[in-house]
């Protein structure tokens, strides 16, 4: 009769949705995720994070596994208030998960989050290309002293490359300039 009760009070526990449990990242009862993060930027996405994730931050906490905490945002883009997720790793930003109902764009800002081919931020620019041109273009005026390369052999991978330079914003610095750059940001684009 004793361990009745206690089955009794344990279930309507889990069923109540105790507020102290509600904040638990039950992903970290998976096994695959014990051993931290194996998140990978491929074609499909980022882990498990791609273009028919639903932007929802239970969706996305999911995707992330528990190396990361998700908080959700807004910002205006083009005039518009769009709402964006971020994913921080030690209290340290790490992507930045963006869309409309489902993910179109992850933003890597993780050093520990490569890609297939085993670029991560901090690669150098020469590692990748000879050149910019045919590959690259200057970023937006959001991100001035920038420039954002196509990954080769990739349709949906970007690179965000920034260092120091002196000259006019807006302009794409020579390849003499480039090559003492490196990746800063890895973008992958639905």
């Amino acid at each position: 009769m004793k361990s009745l009760r206690v089955m009794v009070c344990g279930t309507a526990l889990l069923l109540s949705g105790c507020s102290t449990l509600s904040n638990v990242p039950w992903s970290a009862a998976n096994p695959w995720n014990w051993f931290g993060s194996s998140l990978e930027v491929t074609e499909q996405g980022v882990g498990d994070l791609s273009g028919t994730t639903p932007l929802e931050e239970s969706a996305i906490t999911d995707a992330l596994g528990s190396d990361y905490r998700v908080r959700s945002g807004m910002k205006t883009d083009n005039g518009n208030i769009v709402r964006y997720f971020e994913a921080l790793k030690d209290d340290q930003l790490a992507l930045v998960v963006n869309g409309d109902t489902t993910v179109r764009r992850v933003e890597v800002l993780d050093k520990d989050v490569p890609t297939e081919s085993g670029v991560s931020i901090g690669t150098p620019f020469t590692d990748l290309y000879d050149k910019a041109y045919g590959n690259c273009q200057s970023a937006s005026d959001t991100q001035s002293k920038s420039v954002s390369c196509k990954a080769p052999g990739s349709e949906h991978i970007h690179y965000l490359f920034s260092g120091p330079w002196s000259g006019p914003e807006g302009l794409m610095p020579p390849d003499d300039v480039l090559k003492r750059w490196s990746v800063e940001r890895i973008i992958w684009q639905r």
